[in-house]
């Protein structure tokens, strides 16, 4: 990944989408990963945060994998991660502490309504990662990731799910929602966090 310009952006517009950031072998086994239909690794998503959590189909449709570091493939992508906390740290003095990634697949009609990645109560979220895992995306399958500016009245950019696709924004800054899928859509959604979360 390019450390400079990511931090360039993240610096001066809060966002980048990045064509096909990670190798291909790592994206094709990223790929399989969310694609091997073990119905005991998937879960529910859910809404708030600790004993109230919930799951709400109307707000969030997705089921959701934590990226296991026993697993070479998530080991990968979460040592790629790591030498980007490492890289924006070092240029934009983030104070990055770790990482947090889960898989998500969207069914057909599931969507994620308007929203902010930082928990209520706490803002360790500092940035957020979305990479797509859809190959052969068409406009016409939906699923598209919008991006709001910070009061949430207008669009700033609109990113198709397509295969290798991924977007960095801090997570603070700029509301987002998933539009209605209309295909089985898969990505990797990531947060670089601040200590004391």
């Amino acid at each position: 990944m390019d450390i400079a310009e990511i931090s360039y952006q993240l610096e001066h517009t809060g966002y980048i989408v990045l064509a096909k950031p990670l190798a291909d072998e790592l994206l094709a086994g990223l790929y399989t990963r969310c694609h091997d239909g073990d119905p005991a690794r998937f879960h529910a998503a859910q809404v708030g945060r600790g004993a109230a959590k919930k799951q709400i189909g109307s707000i969030r449709g997705d089921v959701i994998d934590w990226l296991d570091a026993n697993n070479s493939t998530d080991q990968a992508y979460l040592a790629c991660m790591e030498e980007l906390r490492l890289g924006l740290n070092a240029t934009l003095y983030l104070g990055l502490f770790d990482y947090e990634c889960h898989y998500a697949i969207y069914g057909e009609g599931d969507g994620y309504a308007k929203h902010s990645d930082v928990l209520q109560g706490k803002k360790n979220r500092i940035l957020t990662t979305v990479l797509y895992l859809n190959e052969d995306w068409q406009a016409c399958d939906g699923g598209e990731l919008v991006v709001f500016e910070p009061t949430g009245q207008s669009v700033i950019t609109t990113v198709n799910p397509t295969f290798g696709t991924m977007i960095i924004f801090l997570s603070e800054s700029f509301p987002h929602e998933v539009l209605v899928s209309h295909a089985t859509r898969r990505s990797i959604a990531g947060w670089f966090r601040v200590s004391g979360s």
